[in-house]
């Protein structure tokens, strides 16, 4: 038997990171056929189009990167405050992560969002469906907070969309200043969005300083 092409994965890969390097217009098929080593001939078997395209990228980060992880920490046996501050803390470390890896920073999600949501409805609604999931793996630890007394009852719905708000917010700022340290707010004052006393910040740790052990 052949070996199984990993075309179409490199493709969504090299698109992925492309776009969030420059933008989704910036960038072309052919220069994403040339990053991902495949010919530009074959693109059309895996994408009629480099909308296609956009939509695998944004299913493949989110169904199979972001939300598992995400799920993971806001049901796993923390204490629900302590999931959401880890939740945020993973998003800053992220940021020195990717200005370091790439010179670019914020959620490549947001960044699609802002760029197309007025041109391409099918991607707009995508994303709207993508962030409306986020919220909601938000809401459940918000829910547990609540029913342990750790913070007064709230409409947890609605402030779960206002934490997701805040972190997109700061992404596009970040993002515009290729400076991930605006990300540091997250944490105290999502905490406070939700009337909960902000926790001491756990410091990033750039890439050098990180233990190889």
């Amino acid at each position: 038997m052949g070996r199984t092409s990993d075309a179409r994965e490199r493709l969504i890969e090299a698109a992925g990171d492309l776009w969030h390097r420059r933008s989704y217009t910036d960038v072309g098929v052919g220069e994403i056929c040339a990053a991902a080593g495949v010919q530009k001939g074959s693109f059309y078997h895996f994408f009629p189009s480099k909308q296609d395209l956009a939509l695998a990228v944004i299913d493949d980060r989110w169904e199979h990167g972001d939300r598992g992880r995400i799920d993971a920490l806001m049901t796993c046996e923390l204490p629900p405050l302590e999931r959401l501050r880890a939740l945020l803390e993973q998003g800053l470390q992220e940021q020195y992560d990717l200005k370091a890896a790439t010179g670019a920073c914020g959620c490549a999600f947001g960044s699609l969002a802002v760029e197309m949501s007025g041109v391409d409805p099918v991607l707009r609604e995508r994303l709207e469906h993508l962030f409306e999931d986020w919220a909601g793996l938000i809401r459940i630890a918000l829910d547990d907070a609540v029913a342990t007394g750790d913070i007064a009852p709230i409409d947890t719905a609605q402030a779960a969309r206002a934490v997701l708000t805040y972190i997109e917010g700061l992404s596009v700022m970040v993002r515009t200043t290729h400076d991930p340290d605006p990300v540091a707010d997250l944490v105290p004052l999502a905490f406070r969005l939700i009337g909960a006393e902000p926790p001491t910040l756990t410091p990033p740790q750039l890439a050098g300083e990180r233990s190889t052990t």
